[in-house]
């Protein structure tokens, strides 16, 4: 039997949603997909409202493991 490879997941806080009223909730914890390029353009990638993954900028949120 194979092992599936795991993630460990990752979350952030929003801190900021001015402008994403609707696609983000101030406060609330959302999770977070790994980008390493969007990262390196300062963004996130998170599962927003929609439950769909969009790329936000990481000022709005607060990462913690």
């Amino acid at each position: 039997m194979r092992r599936r490879k795991t993630l460990a997941r990752h979350f952030a806080v929003c801190i900021n949603n001015r402008g994403y009223p609707v696609s983000l909730e101030l406060h609330k914890i959302y999770r977070v997909l790994p980008d390493e390029i969007a990262a390196e353009d300062g963004d996130i990638r998170v599962i927003d409202e929609s439950g769909e993954d969009y790329l936000y900028s990481v000022d709005r949120f607060v990462e913690f493991p």
